[in-house]
């Protein structure tokens, strides 16, 4: 959408009285992207607001590091046990596996 005098007109006339760029957008069909735009190529801006009559001034605490929960007392050094290696199985030879066979034929007749 392109700008005709009309809306350049009532844009420096909105500008002027105050309105924002969102506003302006609002009223004119255009995005407040276009508007900002379009104000900044004629050289508009916004100057920055006057400062308040009674600024109020706070101060900053000053934060001290907090010490750490494991910095705060020694604590035994926890080790944990070794875990159990599990045995691996021995392999069986053969003539083993044959006796057992055996065995257990005999045991269940």
């Amino acid at each position: 959408m392109s700008w005709d005098a009309k809306d350049v007109a009532l844009l420096k006339e909105l500008w002027a009285a105050g309105y924002s760029a969102g506003q302006i957008a609002s009223r004119l069909g255009h995005s407040r992207n276009a508007v900002s735009a379009k104000l900044k190529r004629m050289g508009h801006k916004r100057g920055h607001k006057p400062p308040t009559a009674n600024p109020r001034i706070v101060a900053v605490p000053t934060r001290r590091p907090a010490l750490a929960a494991a910095c705060e007392r020694p604590v035994d050094r926890v080790v944990s046990k070794p875990k159990p290696v599990a045995k691996q199985a021995r392999e069986l030879t053969k003539r083993e596996l044959y006796a057992m066979l055996a065995n257990a034929v005999r045991n269940t007749s």
